[in-house]
């Protein structure tokens, strides 16, 4: 969605909007409308720059991707970690 790359669904992350905010669904089973990104911030900061995630959503307005981006910024910390 941010970067507009076709990827397999496996390695994206799936974004649901629960009541104005956009919060990770690693699992998949949250319900509503669901839209996609790499698990990158580099993708998620172009999603938002395009306004990108009302579109998906189909709702009005800005929406809060501070979780989001928490989210993110704890994965990519761990990832740098495991690599050597």
């Amino acid at each position: 969605m941010g970067c507009r790359e076709r990827a397999a669904k496996s390695e994206l992350l799936r974004i649901v909007a629960i009541e104005g905010v956009c919060a990770p669904d690693p699992s998949g089973t949250l319900p509503g409308r669901g839209a996609y990104v790499h698990p990158a911030l580099v993708c998620l900061d172009l999603a938002v720059r395009r306004r990108a995630f009302p579109r998906a959503f189909r709702l009005q307005g800005p929406l809060d991707t501070a979780e989001l981006r928490g989210h993110l910024e704890t994965a990519e910390t761990v990832a740098e970690q495991a690599t050597p």
